[in-house]
């Protein structure tokens, strides 16, 4: 059975406590290499998750023959810059969100990617979650009458200066890390883009970064909001209405890979077994190589998600002019 190589461009925590065990776990992935600008965290980094090669520089990497695709989880500020050189050495990529900063930066992707003939996707792994794709088919079928509202909240609480996303500079604050979340989550729900967003920020007084947002987006069909923090108590939920029923995910982003998830519909409760999303993510993207078919999230999703934080910005600072 034929499996896609997979190397990992650096080693942030996500890739080496979630992304690159669940990886290993899947069917057709094998995560052949990492790569570090320190090569001494590089080699610890291979010894401790049983990688076969490290590499001291990401171009090392990039550029070996024995590497089919790419896992980009660098700071928000590089995942376009190395996904584009990723991609110009001939490789796959799946990047970690969001997609990059600005659209602007998205569409030189897009171009990269048309240029080099390869498959370029974004790594939103809750959209690959059985409890996502099933609260999304029950929306479709009518069962809670016509969609009208998604409402949420996602937060927890973190002041570490030397954390990435507390720095300004390369992208940090919540809508970049975790509001991108329930902006893809109500998009996926109402199939379709918001026509308007309104949005209050309010930022840290010594990052910069936003520290709480809420937000509106007007849909065609309805509305979405969300109030999203990196300075409350840990909490997430997602609830979706429509005239005649609701949905509740209870654990919506974060879904432990070890035990079952619940979603509430209505007055009945649907559970589904414990299964890592990452690894689904990883062996999704995978296939689509192997099959040449689309990946789970493409770019051209990414680039309307990257619209929407670019609006909500947007509409914050027009409120504070």
């Amino acid at each position: 059975m034929r499996k896609i190589r997979w190397g990992i461009l650096g080693v942030a925590k996500i890739a080496t406590t979630k992304v690159i065990p669940a990886m290993q776990r899947a069917e057709h992935t094998e995560v052949a290499a990492i790569a570090s600008r320190d090569l001494t965290k590089a080699r610890a980094a291979a010894s401790q998750l049983g990688i076969p090669q490290a590499y001291g520089s990401y171009e090392d990497l990039l550029y070996a023959p024995s590497i089919d695709a790419i896992y980009n989880p660098l700071p928000n500020h590089l995942h376009v810059p190395w996904s584009i050189r990723a991609a110009e050495a001939g490789k796959h990529v799946l990047c970690e969100k969001p997609i990059g900063l600005t659209v602007a930066e998205t569409l030189d992707l897009i171009a990269a990617r048309d240029k080099a003939h390869v498959k370029i996707g974004e790594a939103f792994m809750a959209r690959t979650h059985p409890q996502w794709l099933r609260a999304a088919a029950i929306v479709r079928s009518g069962r809670i009458g016509d969609l009208r509202v998604v409402s949420g909240h996602f937060s927890y609480f973190n002041r570490d200066p030397k954390n990435v996303r507390n720095i300004a500079e390369i992208g940090g604050g919540g809508i970049m890390d975790i509001g991108c979340y329930p902006i893809t989550f109500s998009r996926m729900m109402f199939s379709s883009e918001p026509s308007r967003v309104h949005a209050f920020l309010d930022r840290d007084p010594g990052f910069h970064t936003d520290r709480l947002a809420s937000v509106i987006l007007e849909f065609p069909q309805g509305h979405a909001s969300f109030t999203c923090s990196t300075q409350l108590v840990p909490y997430q939920k997602m609830h979706i209405f429509g005239t005649t029923g609701r949905i509740e995910i209870e654990i919506p982003f974060n879904a432990p890979p070890d035990k079952p998830t619940r979603i509430f519909v209505n007055d009945e409760v649907e559970e589904f077994p414990a299964c890592d999303q990452y690894t689904i993510q990883g062996e999704l993207f995978s296939r689509a190589i192997l099959e040449n078919t689309e990946v789970p999230v493409p770019l051209e999703d990414a680039l309307k998600n990257m619209a929407v934080i670019e609006e909500i910005f947007r509409s914050a600072a027009h409120r504070k002019a």
